[in-house]
């Protein structure tokens, strides 16, 4: 069963979605998650902000403890739900908006949309839309996959399987669950494609429980499809909104160490569209920098609160 929430629920219209805020202090720090992420994914990141100023990390809908929400979940809805979210929960206004890879996307959106929500952009190795406007046959394979991975994890948690699942990863029992997984998704789940959910074993033991329960929910199956099968038109909405030039709002982009070139290049582009842009290498980290690199996304976080507060 999963515990009660450790923020509210806030009703947004058609649904509700769940906001933790903790500190005091403006400007306050907004947090979005990566594609298959939630609020739980910022829990070794989230402590060390809302020492400094207010902190708020939220659940996309159909994850962590928020409802369902209208499909298609593409960025520019998910951007709409946040601001409506952070309007009715009276986060106050501009925040520094920091967004971890699909959350790149809709924290971009977010700050086109309503410029006044704002005050600066924390990107960490953010989704580029140009990667997904016009993709490629394997890009499109990929998203086919996924979408066709989740429609069956929708039916396995219908039918209680992805309970029994997430019984044998809460056991350790990882290779068993992978027998089950592959009988269920048709022999379609490679290794790799694990990667799209945070690494459990880097979370916090009371996160790492609520995630199991949430990964057993057709709701998430259905909401993390929907993200998927809708990536080229989220990357689209993207392209058209954004601007080329960021002018001064201040822009941080932070990258492993270890990623492609094509990754480098692309988050340093991206930081010099603002004249007050800051691109900064993190090493001994991968993809998923809020669990690997809590302590330097922490660091790089607060030194930006303090800058806009005017302190050195």
């Amino acid at each position: 069963m999963l515990p009660s929430p450790p923020g509210q629920l806030v009703d947004v219209g058609t649904h509700r979605l769940h906001l933790r805020c903790a500190g005091e202090g403006t400007p306050p720090v907004v947090f979005d998650a990566a594609l298959g992420a939630s609020s739980l994914s910022w829990s070794l990141v989230f402590p060390g902000v809302a020492t400094i100023t207010r902190a708020c990390a939220y659940d996309r809908a159909g994850f962590g403890w928020s409802d369902r929400g209208p499909l298609p979940r593409t960025a520019a809805q998910i951007a709409d739900e946040l601001y409506a979210l952070l309007e009715r929960a009276d986060v106050a206004r501009p925040s520094v908006l920091v967004g971890h890879s699909f959350g790149g996307l809709v924290m971009r959106l977010l700050a086109a949309r309503h410029p006044d929500a704002a005050a600066a952009l924390v990107l960490l190795e953010p989704a580029h839309p140009e990667d997904w406007t016009q993709p490629s046959e394997e890009q499109q394979r990929l998203i086919a996959r996924g979408a066709r991975l989740c429609r069956h994890g929708t039916v396995a948690a219908r039918l209680g399987v992805a309970r029994v699942v997430s019984t044998l990863v809460g056991t350790g029992a990882l290779n068993a669950a992978r027998a089950i997984v592959k009988v269920v998704s048709r022999g379609g789940l490679r290794r790799e494609d694990e990667g799209i959910l945070a690494p459990v074993s880097k979370l916090p033991p009371e996160a790492r429980a609520v995630l199991r329960h949430m990964w057993t929910e057709p709701r998430f199956f259905e909401a993390l499809g929907s993200q998927i099968a809708s990536i080229c038109e989220s990357a689209a909405q993207v392209a058209r909104e954004a601007p080329p030039d960021y002018g001064d709002l201040p822009l941080v982009v932070l990258t492993a160490a270890g990623a492609s070139n094509e990754r480098m290049q692309a988050d340093a582009a991206l930081a010099r569209r603002s004249r007050r842009g800051r691109h900064i290498i993190v090493a001994g980290s991968g993809h998923w920098l809020p669990l690997d690199a809590p302590a330097k996304v922490t660091d790089a976080i607060v030194a930006l609160v303090q800058e806009l507060r005017g302190r050195p």
